[in-house]
């Protein structure tokens, strides 16, 4: 609730407690101090509330009475509608608002080219979000518990939510999957993450699913599915505390690497381009971006380890790197226009 709703709620409230005051006073003192509070407060709200029953102070040969019975219904009569009238606009307000702003959403999502789907924001896909957020990324969040949604849409501004379930063809359609470049399945349940899986790869074949499993007995299906990649958290922890104990300045290294807001840095994947196979490292210029550090080139399934300078690319190979956001971003466009 907004502040300005709020305060018109305190207005009203304030209003309506003024009412009642003055005419259980009023009444009071009309009916020469000789009712209860009961008597008067009761007279008050029949009045204001056009119920109408019988008179517990007698009006009937006091006009100034009656007067101040007219002042009192007027007043008490205005305030609620004063208050219904806000209570429909909220209600009314907040359905038009949640409606536009769905609408608004699904179109930017229709029109996300390259994006990542992330389906479910819990504990996993809350750190997906973070990551492509940091990373500078474009993605849709598609979910359908609505507790989720508002949370996430607190946390970070600007968010393409699509409210619904993943498992849908027309759901994933309205999160743009036809153009998208990926898709998380993270969902809690395994079924569900199976089933966005196989549902993903029908309506897009060439995109890329990264699948949730949290019983590894389930991971062969959840491949058979479509799955390109199935991550076990639980596997992952277990991994991560067996490096904590044997390796934990590496584990130290990549946290600050993560963590480093300022310098942001990633490890990053980026194709050679056809265009450029058979240049040279020296020949590509990665020097001009600063904050870039080359580790190894992949073709197919060989690697080479901190290629050497004459090490001369081929087509179809991958450069990975450590840099920043903008410097793989920056990398990136100048392949496109070599």
């Amino acid at each position: 609730m907004s502040a300005q709703v709020r305060r018109r709620f305190i207005f009203a409230g304030i209003a309506l407690l003024s009412v009642l005051v003055i005419g259980s006073l009023g009444y009071w003192l009309i009916g020469g101090r000789q009712h209860s509070f009961i008597d008067v407060l009761y007279m008050t709200i029949i009045t204001i509330s056009t119920i109408g029953f019988t008179e517990i102070v007698d009006m009937s040969a006091n006009p100034a009475g009656r007067i101040f019975t007219i002042f009192i219904a007027l007043c008490g009569i205005g305030t609620f509608v004063y208050i219904i009238t806000n209570v429909t606009a909220l209600a009314v307000e907040g359905e038009l608002r949640d409606t536009f702003r769905r609408r608004r959403m699904e179109k930017k999502a229709r029109n996300s080219k390259g994006h990542y789907i992330v389906c479910g924001v819990g504990w996993v896909g809350s750190h997906i979000v973070s990551e492509l957020c940091a990373t500078q990324r474009p993605y849709v969040i598609v979910d359908i518990n609505k507790d989720s949604i508002e949370r996430v849409g607190d946390e970070v501004a600007d968010e393409i939510i699509i409210e619904g379930d993943a498992t849908e063809n027309e759901t994933l359609l309205k999160a743009g999957i036809e153009q998208a470049k990926g898709v998380f399945a993270v969902t809690g349940d395994d079924n569900h993450n199976l089933v966005i899986s196989l549902t993903a790869k029908q309506l897009n074949p060439g995109v890329k699913v990264v699948t949730r499993c949290n019983e590894t007995s389930n991971e062969a299906k959840m491949r058979k599915a479509g799955a390109d990649a199935v991550v076990s958290p639980g596997y992952i922890g277990g991994l991560r505390m067996a490096s904590e104990m044997i390796r934990p300045t590496v584990v130290s290294f990549l946290d600050i690497m993560l963590r480093d807001r300022d310098s942001n840095l990633r490890v990053e994947e980026i194709a050679v381009p056809d265009s450029l196979a058979g240049k040279t490292i020296l020949e590509l210029d990665l020097g001009r971006h600063r904050h870039l550090l080359l580790l190894a080139i992949r073709t197919g399934e060989d690697w080479l380890y901190n290629p050497p300078a004459d090490c001369t690319t081929t087509r179809g190979c991958t450069l990975v790197v450590m840099t920043t956001p903008e410097d793989r971003a920056a990398l990136e466009k100048a392949f496109q226009t070599s």
